[in-house]
């Protein structure tokens, strides 16, 4: 717009910048006027009437334009109200991403490039930031940059999304094969005895959980040791699918990279799913096909 914001003040509409830098540009002249209009549609153009549907003000009609044409009711009419709906809440998302960016790279349009210094790019180039989503960090957990701790969280992950892999498996596996014989002699207690899902629980025998918790941490600290020396969840033991002393590193860094990412989608896709089978089974008492519909 050509001309002058605020004449007394000397500023115009072109010294004003886009985006948030505008905040600390319009007088404070210019403030009221616009708490003024806002109040003026809100309480005057635009009232409330507990009689008519949400959103529904009397003299507005299409597009807001006051006492303009309205909608007949009818099929028409509902699905332009849905997309007005769908919309706004697009819109929402939209202005707050663009006020996020706004405030990190200093342009509502600015290329992620131009904020060099941002803590959180000295992740983005790690494993597991894949599109369509990027770098993920919604809490902002990695927003100091601290690479010890991002190290720490990723080795964590790694941990949990491979065992999330196992119980997966081991969930849908026993539907469909169970070990013949004992699991406990001295029980009488069979493996076909045992049941799928939480119910199992009770059923395992003391004996039986110390085994357990035996292997894992003959697992967890022995066979595979974390090693500070190399990346998060490369242990020196394991090989291709956790095989101990399996074949050795691959040699094609493209496709080694690839496969290094389809495990972390896939440990991230495996804590969910355990997740909700086990919510299910727990409400719901379902296991296996049953679970799924089947």
């Amino acid at each position: 717009m050509a001309g002058d914001c605020s004449p007394s003040a000397g500023v115009k509409f072109a010294d004003v910048p886009n985006g948030l830098a505008a905040l600390g540009k319009v007088p404070a002249g210019g403030w009221l006027q616009i708490v003024l209009f806002l109040g003026l549609v809100e309480k005057g153009l635009y009232t409330y009437d507990s009689t008519r549907a949400p959103g529904d003000y009397k003299s507005a009609g299409v597009l807001g334009v006051p006492n303009g044409s309205t909608m007949v009711p009818g099929e028409g009419r509902n699905r332009k109200l849905n997309s007005e709906l769908a919309n706004g809440r697009l819109a929402m998302m939209a202005i707050i991403g663009m006020f996020f960016q706004d405030g990190l790279t200093g342009s509502a349009w600015g290329d992620w490039a131009n904020y060099a210094d941002s803590p959180l790019r000295a992740f983005e180039d790690e494993l597991g930031v894949q599109a369509p989503v990027g770098f993920f960090d919604p809490m902002g957990m990695s927003k100091d940059g601290d690479v010890t701790a991002f190290r720490r969280r990723r080795e964590s992950e790694l941990k949990n999304g491979r065992v999330a892999m196992f119980a997966a498996m081991g969930f849908i596996t026993p539907e469909y094969f169970r070990f013949p014989g004992y699991l406990s002699p001295a029980k009488s207690l069979k493996f076909a005895d045992v049941p799928n899902g939480l119910a199992a629980l009770g059923k395992v025998p003391f004996t039986g959980w110390v085994q357990i918790f035996l292997f894992c941490g003959m697992v967890d600290f022995g066979l595979y040791r974390a090693d500070d020396s190399r990346d998060p969840g490369d242990y020196a033991n394991a090989g291709i699918l956790g095989v101990p002393n399996a074949s050795g590193p691959m040699s094609d860094p493209e496709g080694r990279k690839r496969k290094l990412n389809s495990e972390l989608a896939n440990g991230r896709l495996a804590m969910v799913a355990i997740t909700g089978m086990l919510f299910q089974n727990g409400m719901f008492g379902t296991t296996g096909p049953a679970m799924w519909g089947f």
